[in-house]
């Protein structure tokens, strides 16, 4: 007879590689809710769920309510992905005007497919209720006054792209700016968990990284890229999805794990793959270690209790 091995229970959260440290509040609240659900007896992908929605309603994380406004200054498009050892995948990509894209994730793992992009995703998720929403806030708008001032002024706004690129390139309807040719905001909010019975899951949501094409999708729907959890781990990766996925370092991490690897000496290792000058953040739950490493501010909460 098999027997089940009870796990301390824990929501472990981080609010983007580059954002403010004073805003861990955030991350607090958000653990809170996620750990809420697991006392109430909630499995671990409803606790990381949670834990996502607290931090897509707050509009000082880049997810949700507080996504970044695209080039035009008109555009919002926000991805978000679940998965959990028990089988559930889903995610969605490059959706508009809605408040909480993980919750149309979520709704992704009851269909026969892993992940919905753009006008379907659009579609499905008014189709199971999700209202439209017009996440455009104060702060994203002064966000993408801050950039274009960065593009004028000449300043490099993200780590390995020309300010050009984005103009040579441009694809919105609206004409660019008049431009001259600090890396930009690539926060993404994210919460692993481990429940008493041993299940982990993992949740993600992005507003986008700034500045970006129409249509650019990073790491944050890619799975064993910004997130992935198996029965040994759960991890969820934040920062330039461009590098990121040339690592898969979600599944790469998971593997050192699942292998025996200390959870310190994974998460290290898995920074120094990158240049310092790339942003790059993770959180990540063990069936016995809990942890979070970052080349850059990044606020992070972590609540768990005794079973």
């Amino acid at each position: 007879m098999s027997q089940t091995i009870l796990l301390r229970p824990a929501v472990l959260v981080h609010g983007g590689a580059g954002a403010r440290l004073a805003d861990r509040d955030g991350c607090i609240s958000a653990a809170k809710a996620g750990l809420a659900v697991l006392r109430a007896d909630g499995d671990a992908l409803a606790a990381a769920v949670s834990a996502v929605v607290v931090m897509e309603d707050d509009p000082r994380f880049n997810a949700g309510t507080g996504s970044a406004l695209r080039m035009d200054g008109r555009t919002i498009e926000m991805d978000a992905a679940v998965m959990d050892s028990r089988g559930a995948l889903g995610a969605v990509a490059c959706v508009q005007r809605i408040r909480n894209p993980v919750r149309v994730a979520l709704a992704v793992t009851r269909t026969p497919h892993w992940l919905l992009c753009a006008g379907g995703a659009q579609r499905f998720a008014h189709d199971i209720g999700e209202p439209s929403y017009d996440v455009a806030t104060p702060q994203a708008r002064e966000r993408h006054e801050e950039m274009l001032r960065q593009l004028r002024d000449g300043e490099p706004v993200r780590h390995g792209s020309s300010n050009a690129d984005y103009i040579d390139h441009w694809n919105f309807a609206p004409p660019p700016p008049q431009l001259s040719r600090q890396d930009g905001p690539c926060d993404t909010v994210g919460a692993v968990v481990r429940d008493g019975a041993g299940h982990f899951a993992v949740a993600g949501s992005t507003g986008g990284a700034t500045p970006s094409l129409l249509g650019r999708v990073g790491d944050t729907p890619i799975i064993g890229a910004g997130f992935y959890a198996g029965p040994e781990a759960a991890i969820a990766v934040t920062g330039i999805g461009e590098k990121i996925v040339r690592h898969l370092l979600a599944r790469t991490v998971y593997d050192w794990l699942a292998g025996g690897m200390p959870m310190a000496q994974a998460l290290d290792r898995a920074i120094a793959l990158f240049e310092p000058e790339v942003a790059i953040g993770l959180i990540a739950l063990s069936r016995a270690e809990e942890g979070h490493r970052s080349n850059r501010p990044m606020p992070t909460a972590l609540e768990c209790y005794a079973k």
